[in-house]
């Protein structure tokens, strides 16, 4: 056949997608704060108020997850990351939308549980996401997409959200003729 079958592509992709989005913050968002909570002596009966931004939380990083497979025709894994820059959604507001909203869910735990095991792994977890930014994925960035990462960094902050969207002007890779 002269055209490749792209569904069988795109399903691989969406079974990668998938898998990266059970593993990493199935376990990191999910799992571990959930067996922290529930083995905190200290714990109490909560607040339900915690039920907020775990789904919050949720809602933010499963936008995030689709911007990466639609947008960056990758996923959130480092063995499959994004072949393009991602730059809208929650992008345009903040370089780190995916890590704030497992933040949101692991603080949702925390509160959910009022356990102080919970607050300590997620102040450990946001220490090790700062790390992971600064020294891996804004290097990995940098030379990965070049001038449009230069761009998109210049105008998107770190971890504080913007209160106004950034939109990326990419460059034309289309040459005019004189």
């Amino acid at each position: 056949m002269f055209f490749p079958d792209l569904s069988k592509t795109y399903s691989a992709m969406f079974l990668k997608a998938l898998l990266a989005f059970l593993l990493l913050p199935g376990i990191f968002a999910g799992i571990l704060p959930l067996y922290l909570g529930l083995s905190d002596p200290s714990s109490h009966s909560g607040s339900l108020l915690g039920i907020l931004p775990i789904v919050l939380g949720l809602i933010l990083l499963l936008w995030c997850v689709r911007d990466f497979y639609v947008s960056g025709k990758g996923t959130l894994a480092p063995w499959h990351p994004p072949i393009n820059l991602v730059s809208t959604g929650l992008y345009r507001f903040t370089r780190n939308p995916m890590y704030l909203a497992v933040l949101t869910i692991i603080l949702g735990q925390a509160l959910l549980f009022e356990s102080t095991r919970v607050l300590v792994y997620l102040l450990g977890i946001a220490i090790a996401f700062h790390l992971r930014v600064l020294l891996n994925e804004e290097h990995w960035l940098k030379t990965q997409f070049g001038h449009e990462w230069e761009q998109y960094k210049s105008s998107a902050p770190r971890w504080l959200p913007r209160l106004t969207p950034f939109f990326l002007h990419k460059r034309s890779t289309i040459r005019e003729k004189n």
